[in-house]
């Protein structure tokens, strides 16, 4: 059991990170329910370049070069996705269209605005809410990472995978069992519990929710469900609205 359970992880930390795993692990779709573990991680990752690099350089260039060093650990494959949607929604007007686009390795302009407006929106908010109090951007960037990764997974309980299996980027997620589910949350409650001096910033985590319920509403308009690319961009978005939602918070305590 902790043999299956170890090799869930790692094949999550295969599949959703440039961290170098062992060969021999395949993929398995039931390592969707370590992706908030993934998020402690890449978390953990980007504070600690934050924090290493604010000893000898200001603030706003250690956010940015944190940020660096999360997107590099991944290999930008979240960003990646919401380039993507961002070029197929913005370009395509049929389901047919939406995913043809979506398949297309090159970026267009809906994709290239998209993503400066991302990361721009991201290292502003970071910065803010750092200027405000850094301890609080310290645990923010911590949780936006565990939160907005079981938002994606979440995407998975609710909506209907939609792209063809062999030509996806990403392979379709199984459904959670219930008691999966319960697993998976339990690391997102455990980093909430750093918000313990601050319990007015945990209302960020249903201003995230309400943006995932968004775009699976907007997805399953569009295309009648959800791609591997749709995922990366409601990770994304709702990492953002995590930011944008403790910012916004943050001027009430």
């Amino acid at each position: 059991m902790l043999k299956t359970e170890i090799q869930h992880f790692v094949a999550a930390l295969m599949f959703y990170t440039r961290i170098p795993c062992p060969h021999s692990i395949e993929h398995s779709n039931k390592s969707l329910k370590y992706f908030p573990l993934i998020g402690w991680i890449i978390g953990g990752i980007g504070v600690a370049t934050l924090l290493i690099f604010h000893s000898i350089l200001p603030l706003s260039v250690s956010i940015l070069l944190s940020m660096a060093a999360t997107i590099y650990a991944t290999g930008a494959f979240h960003e990646d996705g919401f380039t993507d949607s961002c070029d197929a929604f913005g370009g395509g007007w049929t389901k047919e269209q939406i995913l043809s686009i979506m398949k297309d390795s090159r970026i267009g302009a809906y994709g290239t605005v998209g993503i400066i407006v991302l990361l721009g929106l991201k290292w502003i908010t970071l910065y803010e809410i750092g200027l405000y109090s850094l301890p609080i951007l310290l645990i923010t960037y911590l949780n936006a990472h565990i939160a907005s990764r079981f938002m994606a997974s979440l995407m998975v309980q609710s909506h209907q995978y939609v792209q063809d299996i062999n030509k996806s980027k990403s392979k379709a997620a199984t459904e959670f069992s219930l008691g999966e589910m319960w697993y998976s949350s339990i690391f997102v409650l455990l980093a909430g519990l750093f918000f313990y001096s601050y319990p007015l910033l945990l209302l960020a985590f249903p201003i995230a929710y309400l943006a995932k319920l968004y775009l699976g509403y907007y997805f399953n308009k569009r295309i009648g469900g959800y791609t591997g690319d749709c995922l990366g961009a409601t990770q994304q978005v709702t990492e953002i609205m995590f930011y944008l939602g403790i910012l916004a918070l943050c001027k009430f305590i």
